[in-house]
C-alpha cells in the first residue's frame, strides 16, 4: 500500500467515523474502499471491525465524559445484540465472496433509500429498562445478526428501533448506538480473527481516521441542531462507491 492510499484510507476513515457516530452509513465508504485496495470481502468485512471498535471505544468514553449515557439500559439492549453479532460474524466468514459482495450493494442501496426518507418528528421521552419488552429484545437480536454479518448501514437500523418505537431523542439515539455496537463488534472481531480474516495493519491505519472522525462527531451530537446535513455527504459519496461496485 503506498503513501497515497494510506493518505485516502486515514481521511476516508475519518469521515466515516464522523458519520457512524452521528447517522448511519460510516461502513458503506470504509468496506469498499478497503476491497479497491485489494482485500479479500471476507477480510475487509474483518478488517473494517477494528476501525468499529476503536472509534466506538472513543465515542463511549467521550460521551461519558460530558454525562450522556445508560450504562444499564445499554446493557440490557446490547445483550440481545451480542448473541446476534456473534452468529452473523460466524455467518460471514464462510459465505462466497459472491453473495457477499451481492448483499453489500444490497444493504448500500436499501440504506441510502431508507436516508432519504423524511424523518418524523416524535413526542420523545428518556428510557429506562421497564420499557422495553420481547419485541425490542428480538429486534435487537436481529440487529445484531446484520451488524455482525455487515455493519453497513446499521445505524439505519438502530433508528427504527430507538427513534422510531421507543421515542427517544436521536441525541440520546447516538449515546446508546455506539455502546451497543461497542458491545457486540467485540465478539464479531474475535470470531473474524480466529478465522484469520483481519488485516490488523490496514485496520489500525483505517482506525486513526474513526478515531479522529467519532471524536469530533460527538462534540457536533451535543449541540443544538446536531448535524443532519451529513446524511447528504453520505449519499453522494455512496452514489459513486456504488458504481465503482457494479464495476468492480
Amino acid at each position: 500500500m503506498n503513501l497515497p492510499d494510506l493518505l485516502a484510507l486515514v481521511a476516508l476513515g475519518g469521515l466515516a467515523g464522523f458519520i457512524n457516530v452521528l447517522s448511519a452509513g460510516g461502513s458503506m465508504l470504509t468496506l469498499p474502499m478497503l476491497m479497491f485496495l485489494g482485500l479479500p470481502p471476507q477480510e475487509a468485512n474483518g478488517t473494517n471491525r477494528v476501525a468499529i471498535t476503536l472509534q466506538s471505544i472513543t465515542a463511549v468514553g467521550s460521551f461519558h465524559r460530558i454525562g450522556h449515557g445508560n450504562l444499564l439500559v445499554s446493557l440490557h439492549l446490547a445483550v440481545p445484540a451480542v448473541l446476534g453479532s456473534m452468529l452473523g460474524a460466524w455467518v460471514a466468514t464462510w459465505v462466497p465472496d459472491a453473495v457477499f459482495e451481492f448483499v453489500l450493494v444490497a444493504a448500500m442501496i436499501g440504506a441510502s433509500l431508507f436516508m432519504l426518507l423524511p424523518q418524523p418528528l416524535l413526542d420523545t421521552r428518556p428510557l429506562t429498562p421497564e420499557r422495553l419488552g420481547p419485541v425490542i429484545y428480538l429486534a435487537m437480536f436481529l440487529i445484531g445478526i446484520y451488524g455482525g454479518f455487515i455493519q453497513v448501514g446499521v445505524g439505519a437500523l438502530f433508528i427504527v428501533v430507538l427513534y422510531r418505537m421507543l421515542r427517544i431523542d436521536l441525541r440520546q439515539v447516538n449515546v446508546f448506538k455506539v455502546a451497543i455496537v461497542l458491545l457486540y463488534t467485540l465478539p464479531a472481531l474475535l470470531i473474524f480473527a480466529l478465522n484469520d480474516q483481519v488485516r490488523w495493519g490496514v485496520g489500525l491505519i483505517l482506525a486513526v481516521g474513526n478515531i479522529a472522525g467519532a471524536y469530533l462527531a460527538v462534540k457536533v451530537n451535543v449541540s443544538a441542531r446536531g448535524a443532519m446535513w451529513v446524511k447528504w455527504i453520505t449519499l453522494v459519496m455512496v452514489a459513486a462507491i456504488l458504481v465503482r461496485l457494479v464495476l468492480y
